[in-house]
């Protein structure tokens, strides 16, 4: 097996100019990848590269524009991430007020088995869950200071209190034993079928977690696919062969049309204009590559920004 010695930063800038990276200011180089990570850098050489079985760097593609894709992800990222966690909090608050409102507010009422889908082939899932959700309990009780007051001052935890220690993954988790009828009555707050919030709760969460452990996102496909929309249809999407969208499936626009749906529509805008500047700004900085090739990395279409009023 091959392994992986150490390498100077001086040595590594040696294994991009052997790919063709063209480098123009070696100390700023030398700079940027001890702050950031020769390994984290070179995860964003793909869109610069040619695709021929060699695997060099596209004529002309720089150092400076390498670092301006990770820039630019980075940027984007954040901008997702923190309306990711608008969408996480108005989830748990309404999965929390629904539950609460029908269930009672005592742990000892909402974490009933009895509470969640009978379905005899999710119990196992169930108890999983509920489990989980006792051991939060108990993790955070002393822990964090919302749950030290409620436990301390009046001996149990209600549940709006609670989710704010559970991950957006475990709220997922929470919504898919829930009863077919409360999950639509949580899904038609936002206009979708149950179906669909099921989708978009799986692909929140996992986007919420790569923006979280900052991975690279911008070309992020997931396991599932969203159904098709009228944002597909109304922004006039390609159609291949199979009669199925070309983008915005399982791409970061499919997160795009999932926010359409979930965020606010003044969040929305702004969020949509901050993305607009981020891809001016990449515009202006990268010449080597066409932005449309970006656009198709994310499974943009070129007349994106229209969806903000539709």
């Amino acid at each position: 097996m091959n392994k992986k010695d150490f390498k100077t930063l001086d040595e590594q800038l040696q294994i991009f100019e052997k790919k063709g990276l063209t480098i123009n200011n070696k100390d700023f180089a030398k700079e940027i990848l001890l702050k950031e990570n020769y390994f984290f850098l070179n995860g964003y050489r793909f869109i610069f590269m040619t695709k021929d079985i060699d695997k060099k760097f596209i004529n002309g593609s720089t150092f400076e524009e390498l670092y301006s894709m990770f820039c630019f992800d980075r940027n984007f990222r954040n901008i997702l991430f923190k309306n990711l966690l608008i969408i996480e909090n108005n989830i748990k608050s309404i999965i929390s007020y629904k539950l609460s409102e029908k269930y009672g507010y005592k742990e000892k009422n909402y974490l009933k088995p009895s509470n969640f889908t009978q379905d005899r082939k999710n119990l196992r899932r169930v108890n999983d869950v509920i489990n989980k959700m006792n051991r939060q309990i108990r993790v955070n009780a002393e822990n964090h200071s919302a749950t030290y007051h409620y436990i301390h001052n009046y001996g149990y935890i209600p549940l709006w209190v609670l989710v704010k220690v559970l991950s957006f993954g475990l709220i997922n988790e929470l919504y898919g034993i829930l009863k077919p009828t409360d999950k639509q009555d949580i899904a038609s707050i936002y206009n979708l079928n149950v179906e669909d919030m099921e989708i978009y709760l799986s692909l929140l969460a996992n986007y919420r977690n790569l923006c979280a452990h900052e991975d690279i996102v911008f070309d992020h496909k997931t396991q599932k696919f969203i159904n098709d929309t009228i944002y597909h249809e109304r922004l006039n999407i390609k159609i291949n062969e199979l009669n199925e969208y070309t983008k915005g499936k399982r791409d970061i626009f499919a997160l795009i049309i999932i926010l359409k749906q979930m965020l606010d529509k003044d969040k929305f805008r702004e969020m949509m204009n901050e993305i607009n500047t981020t891809f001016e700004d990449f515009k202006h900085q990268v010449n080597s590559i066409k932005i449309n090739k970006l656009y198709d990395y994310m499974g943009f279409v070129t007349n994106y920004m229209d969806i903000i009023d539709m």
